[in-house]
């Protein structure tokens, strides 16, 4: 679930610019539900302490705190307190403000599409349009190389574990980019499924499919051609569920074999 954006604009899309407050809230926003026995209804989770977040996160409880009561200020948390059973001070705990969050795309989504529209139907240095591919591959592409110079200059993966490495860099990069993605992998570790929830560009994408799904599978190679990952092979299957899509990425590159399990030649064995 891709949380980028309160359904109104002002002080909550600028907190939801932290990468941190949006870990937050994506995190609160997808606890699990239970239902009452009784009445069948859906009850919602009570949420977490800053302790458990700050755990969760792997950030100091302090930092955690700092931002939940600006997120609460601007009313996209609510915070109160549960009782234990067990004698003690009652538990803080910090869940969504039910209402105060929306799927609508976040500043830094719109600026993306845009630039990407702009490649892909405009006229650029007496250059013709690109395809949506084509202008996705050089958006993600040069926003590695432009924003993340600490990822460049890696050489191809030789493993299925070194695979799997690039294809969390590339999944850490789409949150920043305002998606919520999951991954699995197949075909004994050469191909990575990765489900793309709550596209920032939804709305586009209902009425104009083939673009924003170019834009998607060139934005995935262009981030892994970055990551030194040339030979990636994606695949797109649009609308699985109603905002879910899954990408299939495959590496073509040959992996190096296990180090030899064999145990040294025993006295008398010759070859």
């Amino acid at each position: 679930m891709a949380l980028t954006a309160i359904t109104s604009s002002g002080a909550g899309t600028d907190l939801l610019g932290s990468p941190v407050r949006r870990t937050i809230v994506d995190t609160l926003a997808n606890l699990p539900t239970s239902v009452d026995p009784a009445t069948g209804a859906v009850v919602p989770h009570p949420g977490l302490r800053a302790q458990d977040l700050a755990h969760r996160l792997g950030l100091h409880v302090t930092t955690v705190r700092f931002h939940l009561d600006q997120l609460v200020a601007a009313g996209l948390l609510r915070a109160h307190f549960q009782r234990r059973k067990e004698a003690g001070r009652p538990r803080k705990l910090y869940a969504i403000e039910q209402g105060s969050l929306g799927t609508v795309t976040s500043d830094q989504s719109y600026r993306m599409l845009s630039e990407l529209l702009v490649q892909t139907l405009g006229f650029r240095d007496g250059e013709a349009p690109t395809t949506p591919e084509e202008a996705g591959l050089r958006w993600g592409r040069r926003h590695v190389l432009d924003g993340h110079t600490g990822l460049v200059g890696q050489r191809a993966a030789r493993s299925p574990g070194q695979w799997l490495g690039k294809i969390g860099q590339m999944v850490d990069l789409l949150r920043e980019w305002g998606y919520s993605p999951e991954v699995s992998t197949t075909n004994d570790g050469r191909t990575a499924r990765v489900a793309l929830h709550d596209c920032p560009f939804l709305p586009l994408a209902k009425d104009n499919t083939a673009v924003v799904c170019g834009i998607h599978r060139g934005l995935m190679r262009g981030v892994m051609e970055a990551l030194g990952e040339e030979s990636t092979e994606v695949g797109l299957t649009p609308f699985v569920a109603p905002s879910l899509c899954i990408a299939a990425l495959t590496t073509t590159t040959s992996f190096e074999q296990p180090a030899s399990l064999n145990h040294p030649p025993r006295q008398g064995d010759h070859s």
